[in-house]
């Protein structure tokens, strides 16, 4: 074992080689737009000052309004934003299945929001839209979701065939007495315990492998035949801590954009590093202009006056009597305005790398409400094929891995006997599905519109299936399922208020067989009358 310990931190060793340019790249981007991360390949001291090249903010306010707005639109934790479905219509309808898949969904979600995923999920929204590359690692303590953020320094990532992460070397440092909280006393390595005698709190290199392992035996429950393998090793003997395993892949690791390719994703920030870098040395210019427009370079003769001139408010200066010679500013000849203006097209090219216009084009009081849905299509257009790859990547295994560990912790209700071996499905319901799904809401609202009055000379409802309308109305504007009756419910109401129109028209054949019985008796009477009259 201790020769593919060896064999892995050699692997290790090339990754770090392949990442070497984008390493560089990253490090200017950081410092630039992230400087509390810009320690990647020139290491910093915590606490260290880092924002010496800034000179404008444009570009870091407009990464904080892009993560904040792909973290409302996808994860925000103030409304449900997935909701647990079957990939089977006829199945998900069923009433037992229906309310397991609502309970599951709320337990899930009460889950997340006991745990630290929403402040974790925000970081990997900020390393998305800089770095264009995240890291999450998801684990379960003491039934206790733990989401942990990964910096882009530590990771290193592999694909498989079909272009999805499926491998992690994490090279990280920790304390030495969470090293022993971790692993257990007995397990580390000779190095470690002496460290932890003699310095508990310094810190020891420590690397994390994940990836497919290849020989398993599937009919073993245990971590040495999951899916993945899990190795911890310590970096300075090169020896295994501890040899595990992952039922499903711990990692989630998102691209924001990706080139064909290339492994590791990109971002707009790299589309905005050339904006962001003229705009810097653009402000630092106009306030060096700015500086000698208010606090001038003096033109001081070279005779008849007694150095040093002061410039200060009340400042005496001597000079000689009856002299003509006078102080003077020297004027530079710059023209500010000129400078300002080129400062502002570089700042909307940022705001547009940055999807800034179509984040913050709101509504006035004057739209009307097809001005606004155009409008909010015209958003979807924009940003849609970006938060399409993030639900792929990021939202999906993230609820997987998340239901799974909930599961086998025996943290979600027992399911029904029909789910036995089949799939369960996600949907969406996070402001974005709910914006997305209104694109075709409005389209059936349209086509009611024109059908409806057409009603009463053809047979328009012969073609529509009411059932399925309320459904799909009720999905799209994402109206919680445990609002809704139950299919056993309805076909109830439906049964009573057959029954009830079955008794009611009987009364009133009744009532009519009564009228014509009444009437029958009256004409007899007339009859029998007019004859003996």
């Amino acid at each position: 074992m201790a020769d593919f310990a060896k064999e892995l931190v050699n692997r290790l060793n090339y990754l770090e080689t392949y990442r070497k340019y984008w390493n560089t790249h990253y490090q200017e981007l950081a410092d630039y737009m992230l400087p509390e991360k810009s320690d990647i390949v020139r290491k910093r001291s915590r606490g260290e000052k880092r924002s010496e090249n800034i000179f404008d903010s444009t570009s870091q306010l407009a990464v904080d309004l892009l993560s904040s707005a792909l973290h409302g639109m996808l994860t925000s934790g103030a409304t449900p934003w997935f909701h647990l479905d079957m990939k089977d219509e006829n199945i998900g309808r069923d009433d037992e299945v229906r309310e397991w898949l609502e309970s599951s969904s709320m337990s899930m979600m009460r889950a997340f929001n006991r745990s630290n995923f929403e402040t974790e999920v925000h970081g990997m929204y900020v390393d998305l839209v800089v770095f264009g590359t995240g890291c999450m690692f998801i684990e379960m303590e003491d039934k206790t979701l733990r989401f942990s953020t990964r910096h882009i320094s530590e990771f290193f990532i592999q694909e498989n065939q079909f272009g999805l992460v499926d491998t992690v070397f994490r090279k990280y440092k920790s304390p030495v007495r969470q090293v022993i909280q971790r692993f257990g006393l007995d397990n580390v390595t000779e190095y470690i315990k002496k460290k932890f005698e003699q310095k508990p709190d310094e810190e020891v290199e420590l690397l994390h492998v994940v990836l497919p392992r290849m020989n398993r035996n599937p009919d073993k429950p245990d971590n040495q035949n999951m899916p993945f393998a899990s190795f911890y090793i310590d970096m300075e003997t090169k020896q295994f801590l501890s040899i595990g395993g992952f039922e499903e892949f711990p990692y989630v690791v998102p691209r924001f954009l990706k080139s064909t390719g290339e492994i590791m994703g990109r971002s707009p920030a790299m589309t905005a590093l050339a904006d962001v870098k003229m705009l810097n040395l653009m402000s630092k210019t106009i306030i060096q202009a700015a500086q000698k427009q208010i606090d001038p370079p003096l033109l001081v003769p070279d005779d008849g006056f007694i150095l040093p001139v002061r410039t200060q408010p009340g400042g005496l200066n001597f000079f000689r009597s009856g002299t003509r010679d006078t102080i003077s500013p020297l004027n530079t000849g710059a023209n500010i305005p000129i400078g300002l203006n080129m400062e502002q097209q570089r700042r909307e090219a940022i705001r547009g790398a940055f999807y800034v216009d179509q984040l913050l084009s709101g509504t006035s009081p004057n739209m009307t409400a097809t001005e606004v849905v155009q409008r909010q299509e015209e958003r979807m257009r924009v940003i849609g094929p970006v938060l399409g790859r993030l639900m792929n990547e990021m939202l999906k295994p993230l609820i997987d891995r998340v239901f799974s560990l909930m599961l086998r912790n025996e943290m979600l209700a027992i399911p029904p006997e029909i789910l036995q071996g089949r799939d369960i499905d996600i949907e969406y319901v996070s402001p974005l599905a709910k914006v997305q799904k209104s694109t075709s809401l409005n389209s059936t609202m349209k086509a009611l519109e024109i059908l409806l009055p057409l009603s009463q000379s053809l047979p328009v409802g012969d073609h529509l299936d009411a059932d399925g309308l309320v459904r799909h109305v009720t999905d799209s504007l994402g109206v919680p399922k445990s609002v809704l009756r139950t299919n056993a419910e309805v076909a109830e109401i439906r049964e009573q208020r057959q029954q009830m129109q079955e008794e009611q028209m009987e009364r009133q054949q009744d009532q009519e067989d009564v009228n014509t019985a009444l009437q029958a008796s009256q004409a007899v009477r007339m009859v029998g009358g007019g004859q003996g009259n």
